[in-house]
């Protein structure tokens, strides 16, 4: 069993930064497709950024430019550093690691954005 952990979310005001962390407790964490999905009260869970094992990267349109995905196989840990928070990016923020069609996902991280 993969058990994904996230930290980092928070309070901050518009215009800030938070960088999340998604500490992942299996081996071959290198082989596992990372992403992160976010969703807002009353809307469905969304892909936000994506990143392969050959560190290739996705990001959904609405936070290109201002999310970075990166991956740290040594540590098994994949971060999330968002910058330009805008209130629409209030969401709990959720880890999920993918390995063909076996996936799991961590519990979340509260992102609350207001001034």
């Amino acid at each position: 069993q993969v058990q994904l952990v996230e930290s980092g979310g928070g309070l901050v005001q518009p215009g800030g930064s938070l960088r999340l962390s998604c500490a992942v407790s299996r081996s071959l964490f290198s082989a596992y497709v990372m992403d992160w999905y976010r969703q807002a009260p009353g809307n469905q869970r969304q892909l936000v950024a994506r990143i392969f094992s050959d560190n290739r990267t996705y990001y959904v349109e609405s936070v290109e430019g201002r999310f970075t995905i990166s991956r740290d196989n040594a540590k098994n840990m994949v971060y999330l550093q968002m910058n330009t928070l805008q209130p629409e990016d209030t969401a709990i923020y959720y880890c999920k690691a993918a390995l063909g069609a076996v996936t799991y996902w961590g519990q979340g991280t509260q992102v609350t954005v207001s001034s």
